[in-house]
């Protein structure tokens, strides 16, 4: 009963649309109506600014540490945890409050690794930063960062179980990054740039 709450209070924490409700609270904005449509952190760059952003991506990363960190303390096990941070994944991608619309799950991802194993999180942060940095764009580094997250999380635990939550978190990212490959391919996907502008993410 306590693991099924518990899973239950996790995707209920991950659906909570922070990136909305900031826009809607601080910069009586919507803003799925701005740049790409997407409630996370980038978008949140481009159409609240920098604060903006920085409010959205914390408490996107605690939608994910939190579930888990509650898992650990009173149901430990690696199954428990693993689903706990998939299903805060999950619902930050797929928000009830949203229409099961929401945002691409990377910072969420990240919160829920920083509870399984830090290690794996500064990974994703590092491999992130490389893609953006070498590509501009976002997308890039939040696909390739998943990825080697969900390698070292094999490493650093030796957990078939976590690993496979990581190959999870990364195929539904990838999947969330659709339309990023899609104009990456035609090459209309726009590179970052900080400050508040309409631009796609």
């Amino acid at each position: 009963m306590i693991v099924g709450a518990l899973l239950v209070l996790a995707f209920l924490v991950g659906s909570i649309p922070f990136g909305y409700l900031i826009g809607r609270a601080f910069y009586r904005t919507d803003i799925r109506a701005q740049g790409s449509g997407n409630i996370g952190a980038m978008n949140a760059m481009r159409s609240l600014g920098k604060r903006g952003a920085v409010a959205v991506l914390l408490l996107d990363a605690l939608k994910g540490l939190v579930p888990v960190v509650l898992m650990q303390r009173f149901a430990p096990g690696d199954l428990a945890v693993a689903l706990a941070a998939a299903l805060a994944v999950v619902g930050h991608c797929y928000s009830p409050w949203l229409g099961f619309k929401g945002g691409k799950g990377v910072a969420t991802s990240i919160g829920a690794l920083i509870g399984i194993a830090w290690p794996a999180a500064a990974i994703a942060v590092a491999g992130w930063a490389l893609g953006a940095l070498l590509t501009r764009y976002s997308s890039v580094g939040s696909m390739l960062g998943t990825a080697a997250a969900a390698v070292a999380l094999w490493f650093l635990t030796h957990s078939p179980v976590l690993a496979a939550y990581g190959v999870f978190a990364t195929v539904l990212i990838v999947y969330a990054h659709r339309e990023n490959l899609a104009r990456l391919r035609a090459g209309t996907e726009s590179p970052i740039r900080l400050g508040r502008t309409q631009n796609q993410v």
